[in-house]
């Protein structure tokens, strides 16, 4: 079965330089730690895509429409197709100095920001830097493995796949989606309270419900938050009773305090 332009799916890829096999991207865990793409709270999983809406290269997109469900596919791209070839009027040499003073320590094979553009470090020397602005990619031929992992149908399955791609530090099933009368409720996990720019990403998510999910005329989020149990107040011990043999004792002690008082009377 075929897919075709608006469907919801799930992919695996690994993306490589044609010209010098080097791997720049990968949604494997293993292949990442591999070739050193890893990086700390960086999550490789299966990337959540909606064919035809430009979310990954054109050429990559195209080629969607033509992959079959858990069918791995190879796609070859050309430069031209992919970040366009590269401009030699992109590259400049810059005094080192110059760097220096933004607290810019430039290393070779750096990516680095200067006057407001990202470049990368060719080269340096006789203290000066070159930079090259284009894009790190530009003037390669790309190739992309990849496989349709799943495609998304039931429309919960689009809302959690579209509220994970904004808020992919929490684990998808701890939200709860409920659909009731064309309304949507996502009940927010305590672990989202305080992820780092979260309103941004529940606005995008309701433009992502309105645009994809039209029928539904309302997007609320809820956050609720518990107060924190009150420890246990341990009930104070009984008194300890006498026990059987204690008690004559007890009696007999109170009778001769009973008699020495009336001794001294």
């Amino acid at each position: 079965m075929t897919l075709q332009k608006g469907d919801f799916i799930l992919i695996d890829y690994t993306s490589k330089v044609k010209e010098t096999n080097e791997v720049f991207d990968t949604t494997k865990d293993d292949v990442a730690k591999k070739e050193h793409l890893h990086k700390e709270g960086e999550i490789h999983e299966p990337k959540l895509v909606v064919v035809g809406e430009g979310w990954v290269l054109k050429a990559l997109d195209d080629a969607l429409i033509e992959a079959e469900v858990g069918k791995e596919t190879t796609v070859e791209i050309p430069s031209d197709k992919a970040f366009g070839p590269r401009d030699p009027e992109k590259i400049r040499r810059v005094p080192i100095k110059a760097l220096y003073a933004k607290e810019i320590n430039p290393v070779i094979g750096a990516r680095i920001e200067f006057q407001g553009k990202m470049a990368t470090v060719r080269s340096i020397g006789a203290g000066r830097v070159l930079l090259d602005f284009n894009p790190a990619l530009a003037g390669r031929t790309l190739i992309y493995d990849f496989t349709v992992a799943k495609k998304l149908d039931a429309a919960e399955e689009k809302i959690g796949a579209l509220i994970h791609r904004r808020v992919p530090v929490v684990e998808e099933d701890k939200f709860k989606i409920t659909v009731k009368d064309k309304n949507l409720t996502v009940d927010m996990p305590e672990e989202t309270f305080y992820v780092e720019g979260i309103q941004i990403a529940k606005r995008g998510i309701a433009m992502d419900i309105q645009k994809f999910l039209p029928d539904l005329a309302e997007t609320k989020f809820v956050e609720t938050f518990k107060a924190e149990p009150k420890p246990e107040v341990a009930a104070p011990a009984p008194a300890a009773e006498a026990t059987e043999a204690e008690a004559p004792a007890a009696e007999e002690a109170k009778a001769e305090a009973k008699a020495e008082e009336k001794t001294e009377q």
